[in-house]
């Protein structure tokens, strides 16, 4: 008896990346933009304009592939204020709303965890290799920021039901528009149990390994997965690891193993 084809699922075409700087300039006109708007209003006062465009053009260095890239998103539109001369209008209390909107999308609670370090695309290529799961299986991001890691698991395993976990409510809003197919919800990662899935994905810090490794064995089944990007478990023996073309390590640990 002849197996019937198998039905494969409409792959949404990929969005280009934007080469930078042009997300930092992109952010910049956003500020000028949402400010000019409002001036042009009776509804607001320049000094709220003011903050909203600072506010406005600093949310988005959240994004940024590195640390450097996010000072820059976040600095260039203050610093554009000073050399226009707007900048001496601006009461002191304005120039603390890009830090209000930084501290509200990366609370104070959690930054015990690892900053807002984007996964790298296609960083996972190659982990089916060395992980087998099931089409149905469940994978989870825990602390999955902007979901880069969820669109990276998903190249690897488009089957799976893959969820992610993040403390910021900002970011978790984003990345359930940025990833309709995945089930995100906002909490803390270590509070929420990781029993019901087959594989944990983190990207995290080398201080949060062992913890990480100690939820797992306590929570998860034996057989199940805990990978992570670039930071060892010290006095863990890993399942596997692989390098990246940067050199950067992916660890692979199987839990009761």
């Amino acid at each position: 008896m002849a197996s019937s084809p198998s039905v494969r699922r409409p792959v949404a075409p990929r969005l280009p990346a934007l080469r930078w700087p042009l997300p930092a300039l992109l952010a910049w006109a956003a500020g000028w933009v949402v400010m000019l708007a409002l001036l042009r209003t009776d509804a607001a006062a320049p000094a709220l304009a003011v903050a909203a465009g600072l506010a406005v053009a600093a949310l988005p260095a959240l994004a940024a592939a590195t640390f450097w890239r996010r000072v820059i998103v976040a600095g260039g539109f203050p610093v554009s204020l000073l050399a226009s001369g707007v900048g001496g209008a601006i009461p002191a209390w304005a120039w603390l709303l890009p830090l209000a909107a930084l501290a509200l999308a990366y609370p104070v609670t959690a930054w015990r965890d690892a900053p807002v370090f984007p996964t790298p695309r296609d960083a996972l290529a190659g982990l089916d290799r060395h992980i087998t799961l099931a089409p149905a299986a469940s994978v989870l991001d825990a602390g999955c920021g902007l979901g880069h890691g969820l669109r990276a698991l998903r190249a690897v395993w488009p089957q799976a039901r893959i969820a992610g976990v993040e403390w910021s409510w900002p970011l978790a809003l984003a990345t359930r528009l940025r990833c309709p197919w995945a089930r995100v919800t906002r909490g803390d990662m270590w509070r929420g149990s990781w029993a019901a899935h087959d594989l944990v994905y983190l990207f995290q810090r080398p201080e949060s390994m062992a913890r990480a490794l100690a939820k797992a064995d306590a929570e998860m089944r034996p057989g199940s997965w805990v990978v992570s990007l670039e930071f060892e478990a010290a006095g863990r023996t890993p399942h596997a690891r692989m390098a990246l073309a940067s050199g950067r390590p992916i660890w692979i640990y199987r839990v009761g193993s």
